[in-house]
């Protein structure tokens, strides 16, 4: 039996993109191979290839300015590889910090160059709130500015990006990219993590200004260098085959249902019922500013912690799984990416309805 399935990533993906891909698993449109047994560069994977790239393009209307690469590491390894590639010239960046995963970030860029914290989230409440533009006290010269625009941990999304006029603003969209639609002409870089939305853990979606293909560190591995992977179109090295086959068949599943402006319909639907269902209670808590509250990741506290397991082991009855919180904040988190049908979120609030009438 299929479960309700909350979790942050690796997470759930769409019922008939799992069958297409079963249904193609040994034979490929009549190649008599599966996507797994191709080589990269021949004519079959290829064409996978290339209709990916083309319906990501069109779904995020990615503007011919911006260079999109398939590469390998997730968004932590970007967090090295985005510095490893704008440090040649300047080795310094700012970093708004917004929660967890920003926080990695500014660390990581550390061991390449200056890494400096211009803004924070962070209240008594831990990272609750996405600092405004007003607050950002930007260094004179920086190579870039990063910033993560949902927080998977924190549950804290960044719905108004700033113009930084000649900055780059780099981002880690890695858990809402193709959630709605984003201006990514704002962005000199915008990196994402497959396993929320795109598809399967393996592949990480890049899109890079094409100006910013020249700044690379003299270390940078050539694996990892922009320009060289943009020079070779992804296939310096064997790509991440079947991944990108999965996204690309994602792409495809977003395209039936409307594109961008319809799953963000069904996003904000999801969790207005869910953060209607928090805030209608003094039994559940959530701590994010309401104008930051995420659509894809939302954190939640019972106001009696000592029933946290009894939740979890009832939820799980009900087949709703994956709800346990991040082990650095506790609590729960449902994670409702693109995925996770309306259906999910409507059978959570009625449980946690019912096992709040039972415990209040």
């Amino acid at each position: 039996m299929r479960v309700f399935n909350f979790s942050a990533g690796p997470a759930a993906l769409p019922e008939e993109v799992l069958r297409q891909a079963a249904d193609e698993m040994l034979d490929w449109h009549g190649s008599g191979m599966g996507v797994m047994e191709m080589s990269h560069r021949g004519p079959e994977f290829m064409s996978i290839h290339a209709e990916a790239l083309a319906d990501l393009r069109e779904l995020l209307a990615v503007p011919e300015s911006h260079r999109i690469l398939m590469l390998q590491g997730g968004g932590i390894g970007e967090n090295a590889i985005v510095p490893l590639n704008l440090f040649g010239r300047k080795p310094r960046a700012d970093f708004v910090i917004t929660g967890s995963w920003s926080q990695k970030s500014q660390k990581e860029a550390l061991k390449y160059g200056e890494s400096r914290i211009v803004a924070t989230g962070r209240t008594p409440d831990g990272f609750t709130r996405a600092p405004a533009r007003a607050e950002w006290q930007l260094s004179d010269d920086p190579a870039y500015v990063h910033l993560c625009t949902n927080e998977t941990i924190d549950g804290v999304e960044c719905f108004d990006i700033p113009d930084l006029g000649d900055i780059p603003l780099v981002a880690d969209a890695s858990s809402h990219l193709l959630s709605r639609p984003m201006d990514v002409a704002r962005y000199g870089v915008l990196y994402a993590g497959a396993q929320k939305n795109i598809g399967m853990a393996g592949v990480t979606v890049v899109m890079v200004r094409e100006d910013l293909l020249e700044q690379a560190m003299p270390i940078c591995p050539s694996a990892f260098e922009w320009k060289t992977v943009a020079e070779n179109n992804s296939m310096l090295n064997t790509p991440p085959t079947y991944a990108i086959y999965i996204a690309g068949l994602v792409f495809k599943w977003i395209k039936r249902l409307g594109g961008l402006a319809a799953i963000e319909a069904r996003n904000i639907e999801k969790s207005k019922l869910l953060y209607d269902t928090i805030d209608a209670s003094s039994f559940y808590v959530n701590k994010v500013e309401r104008h930051a509250r995420s659509r894809m990741n939302v954190p939640f506290f019972l106001a009696d912690e000592t029933r946290n397991q009894d939740f979890l082991a009832g939820a799980k009855a009900r087949g709703l799984v994956q709800l346990r919180g991040h082990k650095s904040v506790g609590g729960m988190r449902a994670s409702i990416y693109n995925a996770v049908p309306l259906e999910a979120v409507k059978v959570l609030v009625e449980y946690m309805k019912e096992f709040e009438a039972r415990h209040a």
